[in-house]
């Protein structure tokens, strides 16, 4: 309550003598309301990274500015909060705006994931800090759909930017089927080569510039003969690739051991 009476009392100072008040995002809002277009539009750039960080912290995950539909979202709530607030509430405008944006994420993420509740979850109903009703268990559900989606989508964009990778080597999918190793013990093997491969700076060097494997220089890292390389060279390749790409979903499909210290 005094701290509700504290902001009240500064709220009507300011009108009075408005040139001792602390340049707060409280204050610079309340200018953009009385119409200074040019103040939005800079007020909105410098607090990119908060809207980032509230989006990121909303979705656990991170979101990437440039592409993530969530922070186009976010930052539209953001410029709605600007509207929105008022300074006879009591709160933070940072407060009010982080409210505002986990709203309309929360009214996205069900649009997206088109979550349909078949079981009644009416007695769940709470109301949040704004005194508005939230269905805990719908929201909970339409997240874990909505990242599912997501998931599903980001592998496949991995798979295909993977797939792009080989054909600048020549290589296909197809291809890996045919020269997969049929044997476990000679497909670990050729895993334990390619993770050698990928953590070596200079042989992988090579394979990104001239688009081949570097036998002389595996040969002398390696306990295997030059046709055993030149036989599982896609593999060998393929498999580096993904150690040194960013490829986390591949890997864990793969089941590609994560490196040991000392290993190299």
């Amino acid at each position: 309550m005094l701290l509700v009476l504290f902001k009240k009392f500064l709220g009507k100072r300011q009108s009075h003598d408005s040139s001792d008040m602390p340049d707060t995002p409280e204050r610079k809002v309340m200018q953009i309301q009385n119409g200074n277009i040019r103040l939005r539009n800079q007020f909105i750039t410098d607090y990119q990274p908060y809207v980032a960080k509230v989006t990121s912290r909303f979705c656990k995950r991170y979101i990437d500015p440039s592409r993530d539909d969530e922070f186009s979202i976010a930052l539209g709530a953001f410029n709605e909060a600007i509207n929105q607030f008022s300074p006879e509430s009591g709160r933070s405008f940072l407060s009010f705006s982080e409210t505002v944006i986990r709203r309309r994420l929360i009214d996205f993420i069900r649009k997206e994931s088109r979550f349909t509740g078949q079981i009644p979850y009416s007695s769940f109903e709470v109301e949040d800090d704004e005194d508005s009703i939230v269905n805990p268990v719908e929201i909970h559900q339409a997240i874990e759909q909505y990242e599912k989606e997501k998931t599903i989508e980001e592998r496949q964009s991995e798979i295909m930017d993977f797939n792009r990778c080989l054909l600048e080597f020549g290589i296909s999918f197809s291809d890996l089927v045919e020269v997969s190793p049929k044997h476990s013990d000679s497909r670990e093997a050729l895993f334990t080569i390619g993770a050698l491969l990928a953590r070596n700076q200079t042989m992988m060097s090579i394979v990104l510039t001239k688009k081949m494997l570097p036998i002389k220089e595996l040969l002398d890292q390696v306990n295997v003969s030059r046709k055993t390389l030149e036989r599982n060279r896609k593999f060998i390749i393929a498999v580096a690739l993904i150690y040194s790409g960013p490829y986390p979903y591949l890997k864990n499909y793969l089941s590609i051991p994560e490196a040991q210290p000392g290993e190299e």
